[in-house]
């Protein structure tokens, strides 16, 4: 089998933590899987449509004011032997905060 050549282009970092989801939603029982500066990962027990656009928030150092993104699903893939699934989104825009915050936050 051949491996896929990795698309990334910043450096991610590892970031298991459980989403807060409205229940029945796409991000109801979701964890995040990596984050970079431009991107977030994440496993969803539910497929996500392609190109949907979400708010996120981002808790980085509490108890500072979070920083909010607007992210867009860019691929999903399901997980082999698993009925989970692997998503990818990028933040297109910062809806409050500023974007150099989570620069920082990442390169610590």
């Amino acid at each position: 089998m051949r491996k896929k050549q990795e698309k990334r282009k910043e450096e991610r970092f590892e970031c298991f933590v459980p989403v807060e989801g409205k229940e029945g939603t796409s991000f109801d029982s979701t964890q995040t899987i990596d984050i970079s500066k431009n991107g977030i990962g994440f496993i969803s027990s539910k497929s996500v449509p392609l190109d949907k656009k979400i708010a996120v928030e981002l808790v980085l150092n509490p108890p500072s004011d979070p920083l909010v993104v607007l992210g867009q699903v860019k691929w999903v893939r399901q997980i082999s032997d698993s009925e989970n699934y692997r998503v990818g989104m990028w933040f297109s825009e910062v809806l409050s905060g500023s974007s150099s915050r989570l620069v920082k936050y990442l390169s610590r």
